[in-house]
């Protein structure tokens, strides 16, 4: 059975990481860049958040499949989009996801500035549309 407190704790947490990504994006690129506190702070809070959605996304197919099929994060966003809780499109940018946050994790050298800059910029809504899918699907399992 899917914990539904446990899960809407991390979609708590996903809202709460992206409101402060939020505060980031608002500042321009110069300013943002200046403050080197600003480039790790969006990076600490946009791999926080991954690392919810998948937690979440490895809860939901290791309950729903009733074993874990989840060990990789591209095959969560996967498992996410064959049992239809998100869409085709969020199933994708999730599959996006999984591939970025492997490689803050694993080649976190390589991650500018610049395109977490870019990131907060511009995909942000994705997590918030991944918080709505998960929402749709607990409110059909009551």
């Amino acid at each position: 059975m899917v914990n539904k407190v446990l899960i809407e704790g991390k979609l708590n947490l996903i809202i709460e990481y992206v409101n402060r990504l939020k505060e980031l994006k608002s500042l321009p690129l110069k300013e943002f860049l200046e403050d080197y506190r600003n480039p790790a702070t969006a990076e600490s809070y946009l791999r926080r958040a991954l690392e919810a959605v998948f937690d979440i996304g490895r809860h939901i197919l290791a309950k729903s499949r009733g074993r874990d099929l989840s060990l990789e994060y591209k095959g969560i966003a996967r498992g996410l989009r064959e049992l239809g809780i998100v869409d085709e499109n969020l199933g994708q940018k999730l599959m996006q996801m999984a591939g970025y946050r492997n490689r803050m994790v694993h080649l976190y050298s390589l991650v500018t500035d610049e395109e977490l800059y870019e990131i907060i910029q511009n995909d942000l809504k994705d997590f918030l549309n991944f918080v709505n899918s998960i929402k749709e699907y607990l409110a059909k399992l009551q």
